[in-house]
């Protein structure tokens, strides 16, 4: 088993990935998530889907917290698709999430293969870890053109 001694100090040479609250957006890079859709497709827009009294409450506090980081900002776009939570398991809370199966149903699929992860690869492993990447789908910008279509149907009424 690898020493102790020697996991530790790995975790704190890397301690700045291991980040309780993420900063802002991510430094300018090479590599930018885009979206290709289908030819022809017109935009789609799926009505949000109904919560609870805590569960509203619960997403204006996220979607604030966002707004303030600069991860999200208001729209107009005539893209939009529901938000849900899930559960978060091992810490409790809610898990914001946004149900893309309308985009991902209109966009350009990948036409290379993805690598097979096997369970016989890591067979010979004497450490395994659990972490729950915080938000790390922030750590990506997002190409402008794209903007548009990666949007959260919600309409405050109050």
């Amino acid at each position: 088993m690898p020493d102790m001694k020697h996991m530790v100090a790995t975790c704190v040479t890397f301690r700045t990935y291991f980040r309780k609250k993420l900063p802002g957006l991510p430094p300018d890079r090479d590599v930018e998530f885009r979206i290709d859709l289908i030819p022809g497709t017109a935009p789609c827009l799926k009505k949000a889907i109904r919560m609870a009294p805590d569960e509203l409450k619960e997403l204006k506090i996220q979607l604030q917290e966002q707004l303030d980081k600069g991860f999200i900002r208001p729209s107009s776009s005539p893209w939009g698709c529901p938000a849900l939570f899930v559960e978060k398991k091992d810490r409790g809370g809610k898990r914001l999430c946004v149900d893309y199966g309308p985009l991902n149903a209109i966009t350009v699929k990948n036409k290379y293969p993805i690598p097979h992860i096997d369970i016989c690869s890591i067979g010979r492993a004497k450490v395994f870890s659990k972490i729950d990447l915080r938000s790390g789908y922030y750590r990506i910008k997002i190409e402008k053109k794209t903007y548009q279509k990666r949007f959260l149907d919600r309409i405050w009424l109050v």
